[in-house]
């Protein structure tokens, strides 16, 4: 039987050593890193004591990273870092990441080399799925299921169906990879690929970097999707060569793989999209919600943070400055990031147009702190997600963007197209 990507992955990381697997056929499997951060590693701690767990029976393959709560904006959040201090102290976790010290989990991960194409990744949060941009199965789980691979170095898996995306045509200015995720999120659904793979592929792939694909695939998610996963090309394998530390295979689909969908995206006939509140689906061209005041503007998030995105946030607002009555704040995903937008002169650039720039945290992403937005406000944001309350107070509407978008929203204090700046 030919496979896809997601099947060859799940077969090779199968405890049973079998030729293929099939959708909707559960396996036992043993992944190659357990991911957990400071909101749900606490949770997964308790599971594991409730388990009977003492030690964790694969501690290197186990990465822990405070990004929600940090820097902790109150008690109860320092709490929450401590709680995974304590554990990496006491069960030798050498993979610990504290504030200060990595950055956003889904972007810190993979440019510590800790994953890699063909890599099977559990994570207790559910932009898991952003490790397939570098062709990795990566899937969110619960709590508990988190506590039972720390306890047995195994988990289960439904093998999930497949839908194919043919990325075709030559992108046109100002657009990005969180148009494309946005147009399939907008003409598809919240729920348009429950519980199944979303595999990228195509000539046009190549036009699209390895954080652009982040944003791709860290909204998957969105879509329902179990997880999302590029086909490995020579951005790839360069990527993997460069940076990734453990054994990695890149792993392709067969030709005649069976898909439950194919279709084609042309870059061509792309715009910038914007997902209006309050759903990720909700998604037009952003000429249809064009002249809308903001009071807000947050460019960054684990898949947005990235230095190619504060780079087209600075072509945007070179000699230029944030719009009266409107205040933007720009978070790099990690410190790496950070150093390296330091390095190229774009934080002085951010700083003289008028923003805010945060150390790395997913404070605001989540409405926790550093950026959370007030009753009747209005915010565009580089994020993934805009569900009533997400971003703070229920009674705020938030619109999501590329980055791009959102520095010239900023400068106009207005939804506008870059184009027009």
């Amino acid at each position: 039987m030919a496979q896809t990507i997601a099947q060859k992955i799940l077969r090779n990381h199968a405890l049973k050593e079998v030729a293929e697997v099939k959708p909707g056929e559960f396996i036992r499997a043993r992944v190659d890193l357990t991911l957990l951060n400071d909101v749900n590693g606490p949770m997964a701690f308790r599971h594991f004591e409730k388990m009977g767990g003492t030690k964790v029976a694969s501690p290197d393959k186990l990465a822990l990273v405070c990004d929600h709560f940090a820097p902790a904006p109150t008690a109860a959040g320092a709490g929450l870092l401590s709680r995974m201090r304590r554990f990496a102290q006491e069960k030798g976790i050498e993979n610990f990441f504290d504030a200060g010290k990595g950055g956003i989990e889904h972007t810190l991960v993979p440019q510590q080399g800790l994953l890699g194409p063909g890599h099977l990744i559990a994570g207790g949060d559910s932009h898991t799925p952003t490790a397939g941009a570098f062709s990795a199965f990566g899937a969110g789980m619960s709590w508990a299921g988190m506590a039972g691979i720390m306890v047995l170095d195994e988990t289960w898996f439904k093998v999930p169906e497949s839908i194919r995306f043919e990325v075709k045509g030559t992108k046109p200015p100002f657009v990005t990879g969180k148009d494309i995720i946005l147009q399939i999120l907008g003409k598809f659904g919240v729920d348009g690929a429950l519980y199944m793979a979303m595999e990228f592929g195509g000539p046009a792939m190549g036009s699209l970097n390895i954080d652009e694909r982040m944003a791709i695939c860290n909204m998957a998610v969105e879509g329902g999707a179990k997880t999302a996963i590029v086909e490995p090309d020579e951005l790839t394998a360069a990527w993997a060569k460069q940076y990734c530390k453990r054994k990695y295979e890149l792993i392709r689909p067969d030709r005649d793989a069976d898909y439950a969908a194919r279709h084609e995206i042309d870059l061509s006939q792309m715009r910038p999209m914007v997902a209006k509140p309050s759903s990720p689906g909700n998604v037009v061209p952003v000429d249809e919600v064009k002249g809308v005041h903001v009071d807000q503007v947050y460019m960054g998030n684990c898949a947005n943070g990235t230095i190619t995105d504060l780079r087209q946030i600075a072509s945007v607002l070179k000699g230029r400055k944030i719009a009266s009555g409107t205040r933007a704040i720009i978070v790099p995903a990690t410190q790496k990031v950070f150093l390296q937008a330091v390095s190229e002169g774009l934080v002085e650039q951010f700083v003289e147009a008028g923003a805010a720039v945060s150390t790395p945290t997913c404070g605001a992403c989540f409405g926790g702190h550093n950026g959370a937005l007030g009753d009747g406000e209005i915010g565009v944001a580089t994020i993934n997600r805009n569900f009533r309350g997400r971003a703070g107070h229920a009674g705020a509407q938030m619109y999501l963007c590329n980055s791009y978008v959102a520095a010239a929203t900023a400068v106009a204090g207005k939804i506008i197209d870059p184009a027009k700046l």
